[in-house]
């Protein structure tokens, strides 16, 4: 079993809008995060696109990416992820083409294949929907091909982005990326903050199909959970209860804003809410110091992953920040 001091660790934002807060206060604190997990040693920080959201700030997700890269100086910043279907590739490559030419070797390119809104954002966002993502593989190649040197003798070009090496991952909540990742050598990211009971699953789905490529030997497999980590377990349980209220306000069909934490969820949701919320979120883990070391330990001897992304989705910025603080001093032993 790798001892968790053998891994790196990164950060998954949101940039979450807090009740009474707006888009500017969210950016503002995602730019003060990474700093401060930069300093802390983190090795990513991921910022991901989602649309028609009150409560997430990072929707223009390349912009973002500059902005923090911009007040950064060493952390790897990137996109965990791009939703591919929602952009022409060439599109994509151009922003992050100029990404990695203003900050060289600190840009990651993650890219999912869901549209990562509603129907009804989807086609405000472009005029062709797949529903059922058949197409992403032949946009993924096209993607990669504006990155190619070779496309320099192309009739269409991708300027900034030929010849740059801009690292792909592809994301997924499922098998179907996992296998994706496999047959193409690239690393694969699993979103196991909200997607736990497919997770192990799709890790030997992606294992299993490996093939090594240009951009990898063997398997690399990232995963993602939620770590709300305290100077005393019951904080750690009331930190927590702003993520389940997010969660049940999604179940419920009204997003909103990232609220203060409670004392308890008992009188908040139904039973079957519970069950809806309590599923997404099964995987995180939430305590002090000494809970979060050993839980933190139990999920990569289980998932086997070469990296963890931590996601915290904490109300109070102080407390996001601790959190992330107790996960560093863990995490160095």
């Amino acid at each position: 079993m790798k001892p968790l001091k053998d891994i790196p660790l990164s950060v998954l934002d949101l940039s979450p809008i807090l009740v009474g807060g707006d888009a500017a206060d969210a950016l503002h604190r995602s730019l003060d995060l990474a700093r401060h997990v930069e300093q802390l040693g983190y090795h990513r920080f991921w910022l991901a696109e989602h649309h028609s959201m009150p409560g997430i700030a990072s929707a223009a997700t390349a912009v973002v990416i500059g902005y923090v890269a911009g007040g950064t100086s060493t952390i790897r910043v990137g996109a965990g992820g791009i939703m591919l279907p929602n952009h022409p590739p060439m599109v994509v490559a151009e922003q992050f083409g100029t990404l990695e030419s203003l900050y060289p070797g600190r840009i990651d390119l993650g890219l999912g294949r869901a549209p990562g809104s509603n129907q009804a954002t989807a086609r405000a966002l472009r005029r062709e929907i797949s529903d059922d993502g058949s197409e992403f593989p032949r946009q993924l190649n096209e993607l990669r091909a504006f990155f190619q040197p070779s496309a320099a003798h192309a009739q269409v070009r991708a300027v900034p982005g030929e010849g740059l090496n801009v690292p792909i991952w592809l994301l997924g909540s499922s098998g179907y990326s996992a296998q994706l990742a496999g047959h193409l050598g690239l690393p694969f990211a699993f979103a196991g903050q909200f997607a736990p009971d497919y997770m192990l699953t799709a890790l030997q789905l992606y294992r299993h199909t490996f093939t090594p490529s240009a951009v990898l030997d063997k398997p690399y497999a990232m995963v993602g959970v939620n770590v709300f980590a305290a100077d005393s377990e019951d904080e750690a349980q009331r930190l927590a209860t702003s993520q389940q209220q997010m969660h049940l306000s999604l179940v419920r069909g009204t997003p909103g804003k990232l609220p203060p934490p409670i004392d308890t969820m008992d009188n908040h949701w139904l039973p079957h809410e519970q069950i809806s919320v309590e599923s997404m979120l099964r995987a995180s883990i939430i305590g002090d110091r000494d809970i979060v070391a050993e839980r933190l330990q139990d999920f990569l001897d289980t998932t086997q992953a070469d990296e963890i992304i931590i996601h915290s989705m904490v109300h109070d910025h102080a407390a996001r920040r601790r959190s992330y603080e107790i996960v560093a001093d863990v995490w160095r032993g």
